[in-house]
């Protein structure tokens, strides 16, 4: 089918932004209240509390008509949840991985948690809604954590089976193995 509308442009007459400020919309409450212990991937859940994924809520806050937000969201299994990992305050270029051998990779080719901007991506079971708080299993987030958005998981377009893992892909280790604790 034929794009109908003419092209524009949108963007040559503005300047992209330096900086930028986000807004929190909500909490985290998890059982996980230290680093040590927390799954740093939903699915690798050995060697963490309980061995296992663990349930916990995400609380929105109230006089924002959330409650109408989060109508319809009910009938995803999972959710995209974006968070302010705010008690990490440093990043490195280049980081360890606490999977594979002990060498360097690029801050950029890992999922380290110490980024120039601390923001993290958590895919959740979404378990029910009430209200503003939405009930998720797999959390892999400390108590408290603040929340800057929500979006449903869409199979069709979040799910890329046949994509490569770069350095992952290299090593010999089951996806859902437990990390290097160190």
């Amino acid at each position: 089918m034929k794009r109908k509308k003419p092209p524009q442009d949108h963007t040559s007459e503005v300047t992209p932004p330096g900086e930028v400020t986000a807004r929190v919309i909500g909490y985290v409450r998890s059982p996980y209240k230290e680093r040590f212990g927390t799954p740093r991937q939903p699915t690798v859940t050995e060697q963490v509390l309980e061995d296992r994924a663990l349930d916990a809520t995400i609380e929105l806050l109230p006089g924002h008509n959330f409650e109408q937000a989060l109508q319809d969201l009910e009938r995803f299994d999972y959710i995209w949840v974006v968070v302010w990992l705010h008690l990490n305050d440093n990043w490195k270029p280049t980081v360890i991985p606490p999977r594979g051998p002990k060498e360097r990779r690029g801050l950029f080719a890992t999922r380290s948690p110490h980024r120039p901007n601390p923001i993290g991506l958590s895919a959740l079971r979404l378990l029910k809604v009430e209200g503003r708080v939405l009930h998720v299993r797999g959390i892999d987030l400390l108590d408290g954590t603040p929340v800057l958005d929500i979006k449903p998981y869409v199979p069709y377009a979040d799910a890329f089976p046949d994509a490569r893992a770069g350095w992952l892909d290299e090593i010999d280790q089951a996806p859902d193995a437990p990390d290097r604790f160190e």
